[in-house]
């Protein structure tokens, strides 16, 4: 269940060009998190409060009552998070959203991520503790590669690709994806970042049979259903409804969404 809360922030970090890492000491959302969730987030309180912004977990440390999120400085609002100060507290609610799914019984796990949409894999590979974990990573260049170590340590082997191929395999991480398929198959694969991505990701999984969930990236008003921003097309029956990506995601299966546009 999710609450209002107000955290404090005790460490802060710049990863990259405009991307920051916050940690957040919060009992209840190390306690009540699952991989996938996420909080959103008042970012400016007063005349100067704009609708609050969500953002994944990227990793809980249940002993020490903490958990971080990264997040990229894309407007208004992650830019007023970006001056936050340590020991400030910020209003937020959480955990929020359809976590991802973990299967005991699954051998071998795949996470496939683009962009800042690999923070809440790193969560799930946090969690997921056994089998074998295999993370395929697509960046733009190698200037914006951030948490390699981390995944590094949350993983058995990690595949990264670089859109001018500075770091890595040339081109897109789904090539990666099925190249190593082809030397044995997954028993799951999970996947967050762009759309294009995600629906690649999602095909690749069909072609061999193998279960994938996809979370979904929108923009969000209310975090909670209320309101029609973050909704995305799913199956219903022999047809398609709307669905809302904070409350029925946004954590999905893949044949689920329905990616083409109407």
């Amino acid at each position: 269940m999710s609450k209002v809360l107000k955290e404090k922030i005790v460490a802060i970090s710049k990863l990259a060009q405009d991307i920051y890492k916050m940690t957040f000491l919060s009992r209840y959302v190390a306690k009540n998190s699952m991989p996938g969730q996420f909080v959103n987030i008042n970012c400016q309180e007063g005349i100067d409060a704009l609708l609050r912004r969500p953002i994944s977990i990227c990793s809980v440390d249940r002993q020490l009552d903490t958990f971080d999120i990264v997040f990229q400085v894309k407007g208004a609002g992650t830019e007023y998070l970006a001056k936050k100060q340590l020991g400030d507290e910020i209003d937020m609610i959480g955990p929020l959203g359809k976590p991802f799914t973990i299967f005991p019984k699954n051998e071998r796990v795949a996470v496939v991520g683009g962009g800042i949409g690999i923070f809440p894999l790193h969560n799930l590979l946090k969690e997921c503790r056994w089998g074998e974990k295999k993370a395929f990573l697509g960046f733009r260049s190698a200037g914006c590669i951030v948490m390699e170590s981390e995944f590094k340590s949350a993983c058995d082997e990690l595949f990264i690709s670089t859109d001018d191929g500075s770091i890595g395999h040339k081109g897109l991480v789904t090539d990666l994806l099925e190249q190593e398929i082809q030397n044995g198959s997954f028993d799951i694969i999970y996947t967050c970042g762009p759309t294009p991505m995600i629906k690649k990701v999602a095909e690749i999984a069909a072609a061999h049979g193998i279960k994938c969930q996809v979370s979904l990236e929108q923009r969000m008003g209310c975090g909670i259903g209320a309101c029609l921003v973050c909704a995305c097309k799913t199956k219903s029956g022999d047809g398609w409804q709307y669905s809302h990506v904070c409350k029925d995601g946004p954590v999905f299966w893949s044949d689920e969404v329905i990616f083409d546009e109407p």
